[in-house]
């Protein structure tokens, strides 16, 4: 007498050998960092930049080193018309199936202070534009029922920080411009997701009082490599039905 088993489950999707990776703001940073990890984890990366060049040609040889395909492409996202422009140049490597909404800009101040140009500025980049390039990169997951996206969100989106409002809001609307777009594409084997990262030693908190670590549970800043990691797992197929969700890497801070 002889027994069945049942078949041992199967991922729905598995990534294509050659599907590419948009990351935006790659040239330094997080978005440098995330882009070489989501190389190690075999996608093809378009470097997204908007003016450090150099940093971009950089991440892209150290990729290329690594035996991935790479490519550069430089543009302003919050300008009208360049995310399309940019999604083209990307599937240049292959079937364009992957975003990192990664670039952002701050101008703080407090509110009574803040200029029409400031909010302008910093919702243009930082949400606007991510929006964009959401739906450009969507319109090809869709048709190959397999996506994955990634918006690089902030703890400043749900926990209040003086003096950035501007910044707040546009990452409180990226979280929320997540958990619905997922919703909308679950059934086409496409995930959306956030992460919202803390204070993180880059360029753009340079400028910041190191004090502010005091603030942190963890009692340090951030690496920009750690929040690639957390950005690479819900890239990958072992997020597959992860959807909807803000990963927090901030030491605590949210906690």
């Amino acid at each position: 007498m002889t027994t069945e088993t049942a078949p041992k489950p199967t991922r729905s999707a598995l990534r294509p050998t050659d599907a590419t990776v948009l990351v935006t703001g790659a040239g330094a940073g997080i978005g440098a960092a995330t882009a070489l990890a989501l190389a190690q984890d075999g996608w093809n990366v378009a470097v997204g930049y908007a003016q450090n060049d150099a940093g971009a040609a950089e991440v892209v040889a150290e990729i290329e080193d690594g035996g991935r395909r790479a490519l550069a492409v430089g543009g302003d996202i919050g300008a009208p018309g360049a995310a399309e422009e940019l999604v083209a140049q990307a599937a240049e490597l292959g079937p364009l199936l992957g975003l990192v909404n990664n670039a952002g800009v701050r101008h703080d101040g407090l509110a009574l202070q803040l200029t029409d140009e400031e909010w302008d500025a910093v919702i243009a980049t930082n949400l606007s534009a991510a929006f964009r390039l959401t739906r450009a990169v969507l319109k090809r997951a869709v048709r190959a029922r397999y996506g994955r996206i990634v918006n690089v969100a902030s703890v400043v989106g749900p926990r209040a920080n003086g003096g950035q409002a501007n910044y707040a809001a546009a990452k409180a609307g990226l979280i929320g411009m997540t958990k619905t777009v997922a919703v909308e594409v679950a059934r086409r084997g496409i995930t959306v997701n956030a992460v919202a990262p803390g204070f993180i030693d880059t360029a753009m908190t340079a400028d910041l009082p190191r004090e502010l670590v005091e603030n942190v549970p963890a009692r340090r800043p951030g690496r920009p490599e750690e929040v690639a990691d957390a950005i690479c797992f819900l890239a990958s197929d072992r997020a597959s039905y992860v959807t909807g969700s803000t990963l927090f890497v901030d030491g605590g801070m949210a906690a």
